[in-house]
């Protein structure tokens, strides 16, 4: 499908680099899914290629106004910067998020300034206290982040975790896409609406 000129660029961010993980399977999905609609361009962005030194910098993001000393910086603010708006891929780990993601959300500002944000995770309660604590970070950054997020229960999370992509999204269809609540189309729904406002307000 052929995207008109003002379609609105979305990055999957899978955020984590571990052996084996599992954050592709719903990544895949995510941005299938968001390939369907005629105004978004999806990308999926890999932080396994975008590997960050640890951040120590002395001059905190916030005041270096976009210019960085070290290349793996340079190339990771320029590849955030043409994002409208993120779906960040976090999974829980001992009741907090990853932390290879939260150091490549503190080595940028700008680059994330009123972009929208929303969230997908999975653990013991479908990821939720990763969510609470991102949207305070997010915050902090400028990042808008939405109401709605995707929580991968157990059972979904169980039942997909051995199987290839394209297997692993004909379940997550049936999770999020049937019964009487969209869950998919909702979450969607609100990011494009935000970034949409976002975008008719900076013109």
């Amino acid at each position: 499908m052929e995207k008109p000129q003002n379609a609105i660029n979305i990055q999957v961010i899978i955020g984590s680099t571990r052996q084996g993980r599992y954050s592709e399977k719903p990544a895949h999905w995510i941005f299938s899914e968001l390939g369907k609609l005629e105004s978004v361009n999806p990308e999926l962005v890999d932080l396994r290629d975008y590997p960050l030194p640890f951040f120590d910098e002395a001059i905190s993001p916030m005041k270096l106004n976009g210019t960085y000393t070290n290349p793996a910086i340079s190339r990771w603010s320029e590849k955030v910067k043409q994002a409208d708006a993120f779906i960040i891929i976090a999974p829980e780990y001992n009741h907090g998020y990853t932390a290879v993601l939260k150091n490549a959300i503190d080595h940028l500002y700008p680059e994330w300034n009123h972009k929208p944000v929303g969230f997908l995770s999975y653990g013991t309660v479908g990821g939720a206290r990763v969510i609470e604590q991102l949207r305070l970070v997010a915050i902090e950054l400028q990042l808008l982040p939405i109401k709605n997020a995707i929580h991968i229960p157990m059972e979904v999370y169980i039942a997909t975790m051995g199987l290839e992509n394209t297997a692993a999204k004909e379940i997550f269809n049936h999770f999020l896409r049937s019964g009487s609540r969209d869950i998919a189309g909702v979450f969607f729904d609100e990011l494009l609406k935000l970034t949409r406002r976002i975008s008719v307000s900076n013109c």
